[in-house]
């Protein structure tokens, strides 16, 4: 029933991809926990910024003249400048018919001479909009309005919401204070009376109750947690400002420009002029995303902003939004920025354990990462603002984690396969065996896979005689003496140690790398046979050694059978062993262990019919005949190998030849 596997078809995906499901939703919350303490703010701010500095410069907008009050002009008129010449200033470009004249200037307060000629400039002015200052601050405490502006009400704050590192991307349109009055910034009223006063729009059929709509341009306030915002000051009516461009994005003159009468009427005419300082002396400038300039490599002293150009931008974007539909700058609900993070988190999980078997994978991630980086780059060219900088964070986050649980899935399968191999094959066949461990490996151990191999029994003869003669340690030293010599030979030959049982050694040729084609069956049968005759010349030589210590000496026999087994891991996940059953396996033990009357000398090597069909040619062998090995119903032929002729031994191809996988 289809339900009982159920459970193994879970198993199997969670083992597939537990790695994916653990580092992405994982690494998600982490970030998005660094993100909701405001941890992530400075990052989101700066990347923010850095979107200001690679868009394309914005059109001049000529609808704003800005008339600056600079250091030439502080020599000349001083500083305040003096009502009489503010009086003469703003006369001169109320007869050039602007649309609206915002004066930058405090003046609460007299400053002679001129003074009651500057009240009757305020008086029958309707475009002169002065301004207050209403949230104290560290510059200074609250500053009121002209009065006689402010009884005609023709005034706004110039107050700005300035972020925590001291830059101003956010604009006032309105401000409320503590009694819930609401005070117009000096921007939104100078953008109101440019638009009242343009043919075919009607600001009185945008109003709303809960937002602010000019033209197709809706001004939702900015929240408290707006794009890379944690818990601001969102009091009043704020909107992220879309800035022209930097300092000197609009056209500017000097006081004295206007005054001497080198601008003419025709270059004020139907305007917004702004009246306001930009002599450094009188410092009212401020940092804003502008102000991080790249000059020569190195960061340049930061470029600063005037607040008559800052008024001047909130004033431009008003105007453009609601006449040329210029774009806001937008956010996504909170809602949505969570997803997006967790999308992009998961990203770089997937693609880590995913490809975690690929050279790609870091090209893949860095392609990733330029993917998201120029979403965000272009959906702030449409007036979006989606968070970048917490999304590369958990897509190079999740990437680390998942290559860190990947490296130690690997770790683990490298400890098991070296637990497994490492005491039966050469380093080679063990970097081999490595490279193809997702083949060989699955749910972290080695699955029953059949094959065709030739196994190798060898076994002392006479062991338990030798070993009732000779004490317990001597008798351990020198059998592992022998035992080290064969395993030498059988690694030497390309073969795989499977066990020692006592005095006997099984050896296996054409594993745990399987064969699939016949050449390379023969290969591992011919190397079986010669490693034999090597065992019997390595024999010798120990016991030409332990004879000179007084030692015994010994022979040995062989038996070696080619067939079909099956070779995998047994055992539970504290005790697993490398292991091969098959029909050949038990062929190769009868063989060894058959009529031991039989002589071969020093090593005597039997081998099956099906191991002689492979080497047949290249040893000299004898049938034996047909005999009934013990535990079988059905008589078979045996052959035993002699010495080998000249010829043959030189005609026959190296060990590293026959076994080329290996090399």
């Amino acid at each position: 029933m289809v339900w009982l596997n159920l459970p193994k078809q879970i198993q199997k995906q969670w083992s597939e991809w537990q790695g994916f499901l653990m580092a992405g939703p994982g690494v998600a919350l982490i970030l998005l926990l660094f993100r909701g303490f405001g941890l992530a703010q400075p990052l989101e701010w700066a990347a923010y910024d850095y979107l200001f500095l690679l868009r394309p410069e914005s059109s001049r907008d000529d609808r704003i003249l800005i008339v600056g009050l600079t250091e030439p002009d502080i020599e000349r008129w001083d500083s305040p400048i003096k009502d009489e010449t503010l009086a003469t200033l703003l006369e001169t470009i109320e007869e050039a018919n602007p649309r609206a004249i915002g004066l930058d200037f405090y003046r609460n307060i007299p400053v002679e001479p001129g003074h009651d000629r500057l009240l009757e400039v305020f008086e029958r002015s309707d475009k002169i909009i002065g301004i207050e200052k209403q949230v104290p601050d560290q510059v200074g405490g609250v500053i009121g309005p002209p009065p006689v502006l402010a009884e005609k009400g023709q005034v706004g704050v110039n107050d700005v919401p300035v972020d925590g590192d001291g830059r101003l991307r956010r604009a006032l349109l309105f401000l409320t204070d503590e009694g819930g009055q609401s005070y117009p910034s000096l921007g939104f009223v100078l953008a109101w009376l440019y638009l009242q006063q343009e043919r075919g729009f009607d600001p009185e059929a945008q109003t709303h109750p809960e937002y602010l709509q000019l033209g197709q341009q809706v001004f939702y306030p900015f929240e408290a947690n707006d794009g890379g915002y944690v818990r601001a000051d969102a009091g009043g009516y704020q909107i992220l400002l879309n800035f022209r461009g930097g300092p000197g994005s609009f056209e500017q003159v000097s006081l004295s420009d206007v005054l001497d009468g080198r601008v003419g009427a025709e270059e004020i005419r139907d305007r917004v002029v702004l009246v306001g300082p930009v002599a450094p002396s009188l410092n009212d400038f401020f940092y804003t995303p502008y102000s991080q300039m790249v000059w020569g490599g190195v960061w340049d002293r930061p470029h600063r902003m005037t607040g008559v150009e800052f008024q001047a931008n909130l004033t431009s974007q008003m105007i453009s939004a609601a006449l040329d539909n210029r774009p806001l700058i937008r956010v996504w609900p909170s809602g949505w920025e969570a997803a997006w993070i967790v999308l992009w988190t998961s990203a770089g999980a997937m693609l880590c354990w995913g490809l975690r078997r690929s050279r790609v994978t870091l090209l893949s991630l860095i392609g990733a990462a330029g993917v998201l980086a120029m979403l965000g780059y272009g959906a702030f060219l449409g007036g979006w603002w989606i968070p970048v900088v917490v999304p590369l964070l958990g897509l190079g986050g999740s990437a680390i984690v998942t290559t860190a649980y990947v490296a130690h899935l690997e770790r683990e399968d490298r400890q098991l396969m070296m637990h497994l191999f490492g005491r039966h094959v050469t380093s080679t066949v063990a970097e081999e065996i490595w490279r193809q461990r997702h083949q060989i490996l699955q749910e972290g151990r080695l699955v029953g896979r059949k094959a065709t191999a030739t196994v190798l029994f060898t076994d002392i003869k006479n062991f338990s005689t030798l070993a009732e003669q000779i004490d317990a340690e001597p008798l351990m030293c020198w059998l592992n003496e022998y035992m080290e010599g064969m395993a030498e030979v059988v690694l030497r030959h390309q073969g795989a140690i499977d066990k020692f049982i006592g005095d006997s050694v099984m050896a296996v040729f054409g594993v745990p790398l399987l064969r699939n084609q016949e050449t390379e069956i023969a290969a591992d049968a011919i190397a079986a046979v010669r490693c034999a005759l090597d065992m019997g010349q390595k024999l010798q030589e120990l016991n030409l050694r332990w004879q000179e210590k007084g030692q015994p000496i010994i022979s040995m026999r062989v038996g070696i059978a080619t067939g079909s087994l099956v070779v995998g891991s047994l055992g539970s996940s504290q005790r697993e062993d490398y292991t091969i059953i098959g029909d050949s396996v038990n062929v190769a033990s009868r063989l060894e262990s058959f009529d031991k009357s039989v002589d071969g000398g020093l090593c005597r090597i039997l081998i099956s019919e099906s191991t002689y069909r492979y080497v047949q040619g290249q040893f000299a062998i004898e049938l034996l005949g047909n005999v009934l090995l013990k535990g079988r119903q059905k008589p078979v032929k045996i052959y035993q190998v002699l010495l080998e002729p000249e010829a043959s031994h030189e005609q026959r191809p190296t060990a590293l030849d026959e076994r080329s996988v290996f090399g």
